[in-house]
């Protein structure tokens, strides 16, 4: 039996030898020697191209449906097809998707992407006056919508002038929106546009500290070294870290996360696409629902946030339910409490537990732990593939050695460029090449980073960011509120839950459920506080003013206890 590398002679083996997928050379990029991959695709045209290869293998599972990838890549080109010939779509041009996990949003991800334009990728539990935003934003050309995004954004369209497309709806649409069905040429051809590896491909909006969201923009480029790096990492773990027993299971993805998030969108719908995986997607999250799927599509991968695997193991169906097939249960957008690694290890079969830390601003390629490894540092994110080079830093941007903490920061080709029409926001990011995550951590001897605390004021719900700051602009607005400091407060299964203290102005009773129902006319579902603690004295500050929400937070937590 040969002997198991480490993780250093696996990331050599794979990115030194000439003519690999993975190799590894240096490249200049805005002024910055990075390391890239040598033999990558020139654009995702060509990636999503070569998918065509892959023929009647089946590649989408939806309800009762199944999608080759022959008939996915028919129905990409025919929606390529409209968007430029009938509806305009230009290189450089946006179009905006806002719907749920359907197989309509993959289809015009790759179709906007393979004729140059700039897909939009819009959260779908945005409201209205969130979506009016984003539209207005990004200048969006196109909406691809259903029925229920099409009806939030109809204010908006006439307003900005966007032409709309709704997917799966047999019923009335609202005035100026296309049905799919119509606008579409069965047959049709892939529109021949040249497609080049610097050109953007992607907006996802990503929570701002001002209140309001800022388009990450990322090129083609970016998207396919992280793409080629989720591969190579996931070799090395193969490589390093031999699975219980072997798996005679084809690999097969479950999509349990939003497509219009990064991880949903990157490591998991596209490393499908682009390397002939089956994929399939949930209608809606339900533990139960998740095990009869991989129970029946025999998955390998699950990929989510800690509250989904929690979810699994608390669920009274995972007794009855084979998972044998699958081989990885993790993630990211949060961290996963230790006592869950050791749980999933014991709980599985075959699979070992995974993590990953990425961000919207890296095309959520980050550092990843896993396996064996995992087990030995339930508390670190892990390591990362060349290409990223990962370094904290203090205040000043100086380097810091191995445990000392300070700002995690990144650098590599897989970064976005910037965020869209926001100089200013892209040159407080990103700093001399190297993207700053605004979290605190370290980082050790061998390389494994932890995440100790976030330097932003963000509560991470379920895996989802929400920055304080956009809230308390919402609260502020009420009346009766006088002062407003909104902060994450413990939650068994969420990881976190919005919590807002508040000083009423005098004279002026708060009505919380008035309160609540303003902040819910504005903003989306998840950011609405659960826990509104309300005070007759001045909230806490410092000598420079500034609330002291950590007090705030330790009194109620106390509280609890």
């Amino acid at each position: 039996m040969s002997e198991v590398p480490n993780f250093d002679q696996a990331i050599a083996a794979l990115t030194t030898a000439e003519g690999s997928p993975f190799e590894i050379a240096e490249r200049e990029i805005d002024g910055q020697t990075l390391k890239v991959f040598k033999n990558i695709q020139s654009s995702l045209r060509q990636a999503f191209d070569e998918s065509r290869l892959h023929g009647d293998k089946t590649f989408l599972v939806y309800e009762d449906e199944t999608w080759t990838f022959s008939q996915v890549m028919a129905r990409v080109d025919e929606i390529a097809d409209a968007l430029v010939n009938r509806y305009g779509v230009a290189k450089g041009d946006r179009v905006a998707i806002a719907m749920r996990n359907y197989p309509e949003w993959i289809f015009t991800f790759a179709a906007v992407t393979s004729v140059g334009g700039i897909a939009v990728c819009m959260n779908a539990w945005w409201t209205a006056e969130e979506m009016a935003y984003g539209l207005e934003d990004s200048g969006a050309k196109v909406l691809m919508a259903d029925i229920e995004r099409a009806r939030t954004a109809e204010a908006s369209l006439e307003k900005f002038g966007v032409k709309a497309i709704c997917v799966r709806h047999e019923g009335e649409l609202p005035a100026g929106v296309d049905r799919f069905e119509d606008v579409l040429t069965a047959g049709a051809s892939m529109p021949d546009v040249e497609v080049n590896e610097e050109d953007d491909a992607t907006i996802l909006y990503t929570s701002g500290t001002t209140g309001f969201p800022k388009g990450a923009v990322s090129s083609h480029y970016a998207v396919l070294n992280a793409l080629r790096a989720f591969a190579c990492r996931a070799i090395v773990g193969v490589m390093t870290q031999p699975p219980k027993e072997p798996n005679p299971f084809e690999a097969c993805f479950i999509l349990a996360v939003p497509l219009f998030h990064v991880t949903g969108l990157v490591p998991v719908m596209m490393s499908c696409f682009v390397n002939g995986i089956k994929l399939v997607i949930m209608y809606k999250w339900t533990p139960e629902r998740a095990l009869e799927l991989v129970e029946r599509e025999r998955v390998t991968q699950f990929v989510g946030v800690p509250t989904m695997t929690i979810d699994l193991l608390e669920s009274p169906d995972f007794e009855s339910r084979d998972t044998s097939s699958l081989a990885s249960v993790g993630g990211g957008g949060a961290p996963a409490p230790p006592e869950i690694v050791s749980r999933v290890d014991k709980s599985f079969k075959r699979a070992r537990p995974g993590l990953g830390y990425g961000m919207t601003e890296t095309n959520a390629y980050g550092p990843q732990n896993s396996g064996d490894d995992y087990i030995r540092k339930p508390r670190s994110s892990g390591r990362a593939v060349p290409i990223l080079e990962v370094k904290c830093f203090d205040e000043d941007m100086n380097p810091l050695g191995p445990g000392e903490v300070g700002e995690i920061c990144f650098r590599g080709p897989n970064l976005i460029r910037g965020y869209w029409n926001k100089a200013s926001a892209t040159a407080d990011t990103i700093v001399g090449g190297w993207l700053k995550s605004g979290d605190l951590g370290r980082i050790d001897e061998e390389g494994f980073v932890f995440v100790e605390d976030r330097a932003k004021d963000m509560v991470l719900r379920a895996g989802e960011n929400i920055y304080c700051a956009e809230v308390e602009a919402v609260i502020y607005e009420f009346e009766a509120v006088h002062e407003a400091a909104v902060f994450g407060m413990p939650h068994n299964r969420l990881g976190e839950e919005v919590a807002v203290a508040i000083m009423p102005k005098k004279g002026h009773p708060l009505d919380v459920d008035a309160l609540l129902e303003h902040v819910a006319a504005k903003l989306a579902k998840f950011k609405i506080p659960t826990i509104v603690e309300l005070s007759d004295e001045p909230l806490p500050r410092n000598a420079s003013g500034k609330i002291l929400k950590k007090d705030i937070r330790d009194v109620l937590v106390a509280r609890r206890e």
